[in-house]
């Protein structure tokens, strides 16, 4: 399996987009300002609900933390395990996270019982 290659111009738009889609369930996550981004790969500074900070790695292969503080990919060169999504990687790095999202799964499954007992 190749990697698949985007451009320079698509991976800014698909990290913002698996940012949406935690931005509820972290304290901070951005493009890192610092860290360039190629057609293989984009940095993502990530701060957990616990307040830790991380340096992702977005690419073909999935989510990795690459480093330990923001704009930091000193971890990049150790075989770091690549996540699917950004939902297994933070399930996996902040419990906080995992308590973040399974409370608003059981919200939105209270309000569709409420909706549905009609």
């Amino acid at each position: 399996m190749s990697e698949q290659v985007l451009d320079k111009e698509t991976w800014p738009q698909e990290a913002e987009a698996a940012i949406n889609d935690i931005r509820k369930h972290v304290k901070t996550a951005n493009i890192s300002p610092l860290l360039k981004s190629n057609n293989q790969r984009i940095y993502i500074n990530l701060t957990t609900l616990e307040s830790t900070n991380y340096c992702i790695e977005m690419s073909a292969s999935g989510f990795r933390v690459v480093g330990r503080k923001y704009n930091d990919t000193s971890l990049a060169t150790i075989e770091n395990m690549n996540y699917e999504t950004p939902y297994a990687l933070l399930n996996s790095i902040s419990q906080k996270y995992r308590e973040s999202f399974g409370g608003e799964l059981m919200n939105k499954l209270l309000d569709l019982a409420k909706s549905t007992e009609g």
